[in-house]
């Protein structure tokens, strides 16, 4: 539990952390669209090195992304060898009914680089900014919704609280499952049913304190006379700078890149 990093910020000063959040944001949303428009090697190779550039120039150490990537690496090699079975072609290794092809390897890699620099960045994107960050980036972002009566303010602090206490259920899981193998309960041993029945003395307590995590909260914000985003003002007012538009030009020439590359060279998928 404790190397599950979703959530976390990690204060310090990189040239990351000081952009405009909602620039953050909207660079991630554009690689997360980009990132699935990559048809070749180049393509992929050039999203791959922005990603890594990201990581080094946020200063947060690389363990606490590799903790990211260990949540999920499971995941990823199962995806990668089920992809290696999809490809269509002349199989290069056949046992049966199960064959491999060089199609299937491309999707294999396409996918696992794919989940992996998603992952970072998704990362990246929580260890930099703060969760009050994230939620005036959130409701500027989806300001233009109020024509439609969306309540953008509220949407906004749902997300930023959720995010926000994932570390801390992650945290009170740990502490539970600690005290439930000091009172002697094996959730180690024996087969996939026998460890799931075992997670249930953990589940249940785990469902009251989040409710009364959130019961708690809800009288706190009450108590301090919270009635919603009408008429609240900011403390902290988010402003572009230079910085931010050099990170704007840096996005929009990785799109470029990324569409001349897969306009010039065969598309592998």
């Amino acid at each position: 539990m404790r190397d599950i990093t979703l959530g976390q910020f990690f204060p310090t000063d990189s040239v990351i952390h000081r952009l405009d959040p909602r620039v953050k944001i909207v660079s991630l949303m554009a690689y997360i669209i980009l990132i699935f428009c990559t048809f070749n090697y180049y393509a992929l190779a050039l999203m791959a090195a922005a990603a890594i550039f990201i990581v080094l120039i946020s200063r947060v150490p690389i363990k606490m992304y590799l903790k990211s990537l260990k949540v999920i690496i499971v995941i990823v090699i199962i995806t990668s060898i089920l992809n290696l079975f999809y490809g269509q072609g002349t199989p290069i290794f056949q046992w049966g009914i199960i064959k491999v092809t060089w199609a299937g390897i491309n999707n294999a890699i396409f996918v696992c680089v794919r989940i992996v620099c998603l992952l970072l960045l998704s990362s990246a994107l929580t260890f930099t900014t703060s969760p009050t960050d994230l939620t005036d980036a959130l409701e500027r972002l989806l300001k233009p919704l109020t024509i439609f009566h969306v309540k953008v303010h509220e949407i906004a602090m749902m997300m930023t609280i959720a995010l926000r206490f994932v570390p801390t259920l992650l945290e009170e899981t740990d502490k539970i499952m600690a005290a439930q193998k000091a009172r002697g309960a094996d959730m180690e041993s024996g087969n996939i049913v026998v460890r799931i029945r075992a997670m249930v003395p953990v589940l249940i307590p785990l469902f009251i304190s989040a409710f009364r995590r959130a019961y708690e909260l809800a009288v706190a914000m009450e108590c301090r006379c919270y009635q919603g985003g009408e008429g609240r003002t900011r403390m902290k007012q988010l402003h572009m700078t230079g910085r931010d538009y050099a990170s704007i030009i840096f996005t929009l020439s990785v799109i470029a890149c990324v569409v001349l590359l897969d306009v010039l060279f065969a598309p592998v998928l």
